[in-house]
């Protein structure tokens, strides 16, 4: 395997091409697939294994179940999360597990029993991918900052040996992992896609094969690196999403952006949209996350003391969702003057509207009073305070 130093370079193949493709590429600037290199997780225990018959065409993704309905069973009080469940019934998926290539290439004995391996795609992509599972499995709703620390960790653990990464989530805070994920995650070079379902992959009909296998198409073939949002065949950007439908497959949307690609016929990616690195500096997690930050929405009759308890201390930060363009009360001296005291005391309050699209604006009247109190922010889809 190549140093760390030529490691650290594989964020240089986005700014060149689109592909996970090593042709034209110069060997000092990608990490080569050799056929035997070990990708195993960097928790597991080395093995000794048979050497695998491998293409220089495969690629390799790590799977993070983290829980969700996605995985989820039917039990007599409901839906329920089964661990160990998941890759033994995955194989059972032709679409998802090539039982022919992994006998042939002793994937197991190589890998362990926690990696699959899809079919040969249209591009000839042979994308091996492996899972690792938290336990307890978890329901979203109960999704913490140190669980997002503890994914962050994860993908940082085990950067270096994968071209790409999987997050399997509960649908109900997707989007804000997706988001903090975003702000942790710095100077990424592949592409951790967070994904999941509204009904589990085990039913008859359901969206779970299709959201999980277009996240590993991509994150497998494409060097999109960003925390992206995967869902009803499209590619969001993780901080400009948000989920706007609990009874639809299309649960999710970006409002003000739009997609950075999507699966229909053929994948499509909007390069123009994508981000690039703009520099081969390690990726690193920066999991610490300022719990005093909260959000606050506006509406008609808000109490001055309802405002005033959520500034108090220990408060440090604040998305004030406000009308329209960022409108509130131009008649309210009261309101004002708790925002006002409030920031000079030195919270940061952030202007950001409430529609699902459009922007703040000082051009309206009611809008100007708060703005020479608060600061603004064009596409406030997400803040990082």
């Amino acid at each position: 395997m190549a140093d760390s130093s030529n490691n650290i370079t594989c964020l240089s193949r986005a700014l060149s091409q689109p592909t996970l493709d090593s042709t034209g590429v110069s060997p000092a600037g990608t990490i080569p697939l050799h056929p035997c290199r070990r990708r195993m997780l960097t928790s597991c225990n080395s093995t000794e294994c048979v050497e695998p018959v491998t293409s220089c065409n495969e690629t390799l993704v790590l799977v993070i179940n983290t829980g969700g309905t996605i995985g989820m069973t039917e039990s007599p009080s409901g839906l329920v999360p089964e661990p160990n469940a998941f890759v033994k019934n995955l194989r059972k998926f032709p679409m998802f597990y090539d039982k022919d290539y992994a006998e042939k290439t002793h994937l197991v004995e190589h890998y362990g029993d926690k990696t699959l391996v899809l079919p040969e795609s249209k591009i000839g992509k042979r994308i091996v991918y492996t899972f690792l599972e938290y336990n307890p499995l978890l329901d979203s709703s109960n999704m913490t900052p140190e669980d997002w620390a503890k994914i962050g960790k994860d993908i940082e653990k085990n950067y270096e040996s994968y071209d790409g990464f999987v997050i399997l989530h509960g649908t109900d805070t997707m989007a804000y992992t997706a988001s903090a994920l975003s702000f942790m995650c710095e100077h990424l070079g592949k592409p951790i896609i967070v994904t999941g379902s509204q009904v589990p992959i085990y039913e008859l009909r359901n969206d779970g094969r299709d959201n999980l296998l277009g996240a590993l198409l991509i994150a497998g073939q494409f060097v999109i690196p960003e925390v992206c949002l995967y869902f009803y065949n499209k590619l969001y950007r993780g901080n400009r999403t948000t989920k706007v439908d609990s009874g639809s497959f299309n649960a999710f949307a970006s409002p003000n952006m739009t997609p950075l690609a999507t699966t229909e016929v053929d994948i499509t990616i909007n390069w123009d949209t994508v981000l690039r690195p703009s520099t081969t500096t390690k990726f690193q997690v920066s999991p610490e996350m300022n719990r005093n930050v909260g959000l606050l929405r506006l509406f008609p009759g808000i109490t001055t003391d309802t405002v005033r308890a959520f500034l108090q201390s220990p408060m440090e930060g604040v998305v004030m969702e406000t009308y329209g363009s960022g409108n509130a009360p131009d008649n309210r001296p009261d309101l004002l003057d708790v925002l006002k005291k409030a920031t000079d005391s030195g919270v940061i309050i952030m202007n950001c509207t409430q529609c699902l699209r459009g922007h703040v604006s000082v051009a309206y009247k009611t809008g100007q009073a708060c703005h020479l109190l608060l600061n603004t922010d064009p596409f406030c889809d997400s803040v990082q305070l």
